[in-house]
């Protein structure tokens, strides 16, 4: 609240004296002409013209129009600014003793002040912000301002004013100030949780430098010592983060926090003049699946495929997992060239689901497949696959030129339309 009238004290001094003369001369006439003393109103006057003056000159920060922040009030005695509020309250609240005789009385009416303010600054389009935290600073610094005048009074032998209509008096303004407060603020005010937002970004850019670290690690270990990373982008899926870093040798991709790579690929993808055959590729894409993807091969099978002739091939070596002859989601795809470098991978990291029994055998999936499609088929496979929102065991037959899947558990034919 005051931290936002710091950079405008030339506005603030003239606001501040236009509005003592508005408030502190009518109260020392009217003091006058009813033969009391003018000095504790005048300065009460003057007080509120500062708290007005501090609390209310626009500026260029806080929260849009209609917004407050509700976040708790974690940090109130060691907050700077909170402090500083605290401060701003507690001696209007004394003078107001003071001059009134009535702590109670004199504390509620600050605390209602506190809550007018906060208002116009959510409505007022002014620049400033509606905050939980400082309408709880401001009533504390009422309660402890009102609190200390009572007790200054009292050491003095000055008796207070009524306190049973005192304390009725304040509890009444109390009541009634919070019941319209809170029907203006849900009626009119969005809430907003400043607090939990800031929180919420500083663990996001944490997890992103975290989430940096470990691609940049990885890609190392996939393009080789002296990679750096160029550029990365995070998208948020829910509560995850897809990091995506450009490196001086490729591209690669991850899953934070969960820390699951999914693809990477060299920007020189051209073979590589090596002598490694198979085997040699194998035991490559093995230490570095067993690394990088401990979980996804454990239980797989390896298979290595050439792509391409001579010296310049590379070697395909890919990674399945089988549960009761059904092929499971998990996916690993390494590309070693025959210098032993890893060209790419792609990866798909998905627990083994829990499938029903499989009823249908190859043959009987190949029949349907047929009566389906009313040509012979080709090729079958069987595989995990989410139909619906649910797992199932499925089978893949080729069958004239385009796959017909059928429920392995049921034997119903399934539209891959979509």
């Amino acid at each position: 609240m005051i931290e936002a009238s710091v950079a405008a004290v030339p506005e603030l001094v003239v606001g501040f004296l236009i509005l003592s003369a508005l408030l502190a001369l009518p109260t020392a006439f009217l003091a006058k002409s009813r033969d009391r003393p003018w000095q504790p109103g005048t300065a009460l006057a003057i007080y509120l013209a500062g708290i007005l003056s501090v609390t209310l000159l626009p500026g260029d920060a806080g929260l849009e129009a209609g917004q407050c922040d509700t976040g708790a009030p974690l940090h109130l005695f060691t907050d700077a600014s909170s402090l500083l509020n605290i401060a701003l309250f507690a001696p209007g609240a004394f003078l107001a003793v003071h001059a009134l005789r009535r702590p109670v009385t004199a504390a509620a009416c600050f605390v209602i002040l506190s809550g007018t303010v906060e208002l116009i600054q959510s409505t007022g389009h002014l620049g400033r912000s509606c905050s939980l935290t400082d309408l709880t600073a401001n009533a504390t610094g009422s309660v402890l301002g009102a609190a200390a005048g009572a007790a200054w009074l009292l050491a003095r032998r000055r008796q207070l004013r009524s306190v049973r209509r005192d304390v009725l008096w304040g509890a009444t303004l109390i009541v009634v100030g919070s019941a319209a407060f809170t029907t203006v603020f849900r009626a009119h005010i969005d809430s907003v949780d400043i607090v939990a937002m800031d929180d919420a970004r500083h663990q996001r850019s944490e997890a992103a430098g975290q989430a940096d670290a470990w691609l940049t690690e990885a890609a190392r270990a996939t393009f080789g010592d002296g990679t750096r990373i160029v550029s990365s982008s995070a998208q948020t899926v829910g509560d995850r983060l897809k990091i995506t870093a450009d490196t001086n040798r490729g591209k690669i991709t991850g899953w934070w926090p969960e820390k699951h790579l999914e693809s990477a690929w060299s920007d020189n993808n051209r073979g590589d003049e090596g002598d490694a055959d198979e085997q040699t590729a194998a035991e490559v894409a093995d230490r570095f699946a067993r690394t990088w993807f401990s979980d996804s091969v454990k239980g797989s099978q390896q298979h290595v495929r050439t792509l391409g002739e001579g010296p310049t091939r590379a070697y395909l070596v890919t990674y399945r997992r089988y549960r009761d002859d059904v092929m499971m989601p998990m996916r690993l795809d390494i590309t070693v060239t025959t210098a032993k470098r890893i060209l790419g991978f792609t990866a798909r990291s998905v627990p083994d689901p829990s499938l029903p029994t499989v009823t249908i055998d190859e043959s009987t999936a190949r029949e349907v497949a047929r009566r389906i499609s009313g040509r012979s088929t080709q090729s079958a496979i069987l595989i995990a696959q989410q139909v619906a929102g649910k797992w199932r065991p499925v089978w893949f037959v080729g069958s004239g030129g385009k796959d017909i899947a059928v429920d392995a558990a049921t034997g119903q034919h399934i539209s891959t339309d979509k």
